[in-house]
């Protein structure tokens, strides 16, 4: 489906004559176009964020509303936009998500009826689940990981033991969750799951990168632990470990994110690429095409 539905613009013209901005740009954001929310709509929500007399509840909530719909595009993008506008937005934004019991309701969501909504809706399901636990990270941290400072002076190198051993975990359970989107180049088949994927990227590097910071202030404090929190560090390295592996396959080492990367620097050099293949959307930012 190409275009803006009948449905989308119905809605679109009831929040015009109720004068509601936010909810019409909610309503564009997440169109039944499959394809990335446009970026004109997602800058005017993320500059809503920095407006005092924005109500952020009414915001927030209105997304919420858009995932209660029946179609995985509308749904998908509800949570591309929200995901957009926590990682870009006022920090008051995710101070809202995180001061929610709950976000989303999408443990059983499936999309029976549309072109690739099986598949759609088993991404749409882990999505929420990340969302919610980046959520509730920052709920339990009061502070975003994605945002932190770093460097020898950063917050994760700098934090005590105590307050390191309660973090890492906490870390190490939001990495779960975005690798548990668990994405390869042959599911990145249209333009909204490309998006999730890109923001997942992004993410992935700078969690990541606070969580190997965290790890080495671990390991340097190490050896003058006591006995109870030496065994607790070893247990936090080996689960390092791991995840430094996993991470690895679905982001960094697949052939498809160097050829995306090599397409990308061809482009960036005039040279024309002979076959553009789905995997090359890589190099897009979500909203670069729209």
């Amino acid at each position: 489906m190409s275009g803006q539905s009948i449905t989308d613009r119905i809605a679109a013209a009831q929040h015009s004559m109720t004068g509601s901005a936010i909810s019409k740009a909610v309503c564009k954001a997440t169109t039944h176009e499959v394809s990335a929310p446009k970026k004109k709509h997602l800058d005017y929500l993320m500059h809503c964020t920095n407006e005092l007399n924005v109500n952020i509840p009414h915001l927030a909530d209105t997304l919420f509303e858009r995932t209660a719909n029946q179609s995985w595009v509308v749904v998908f993008k509800a949570l591309i936009t929200t995901h957009h506008l926590m990682m870009y937005g006022n920090e008051r934004f995710i101070q809202y998500l995180a001061s929610r019991s709950t976000l989303f309701n999408l443990n059983n969501f499936i999309d029976k009826g549309a072109l690739q909504g099986y598949d759609m809706s088993i991404y749409i399901r882990r999505y929420s689940r990340y969302l919610t636990e980046r959520a509730l990270s920052y709920r339990l941290v009061a502070a975003d990981f994605t945002k932190m400072k770093r460097g020898t002076d950063g917050v994760m190198r700098t934090m005590s033991i105590e307050k390191l051993m309660k973090t890492l975990p906490i870390i190490q359970n939001q990495l779960d969750a975005l690798l548990d989107f668990e994405a390869n180049s042959n599911e990145l088949t249209n333009g909204v799951i490309n998006c999730a994927f890109t923001l997942l990227f992004k993410d992935s590097i700078r969690i990541f990168a606070a969580y190997n910071e965290g790890v080495i202030n671990l390991l340097e404090k190490y050896f003058n632990m006591k006995k109870n929190q030496c065994k607790e560090a070893l247990e936090i390295y080996k689960r390092f470990l791991i995840r430094m592996t996993k991470l690895s396959e679905p982001f960094f080492a697949p052939s498809s994110l160097l050829e995306a990367l090599e397409q990308h620097l061809a482009s960036l050099e005039g040279k024309k690429i002979k076959e553009a293949s789905t995997v090359s959307r890589y190099r897009n930012l979500c909203w670069d095409s729209l």
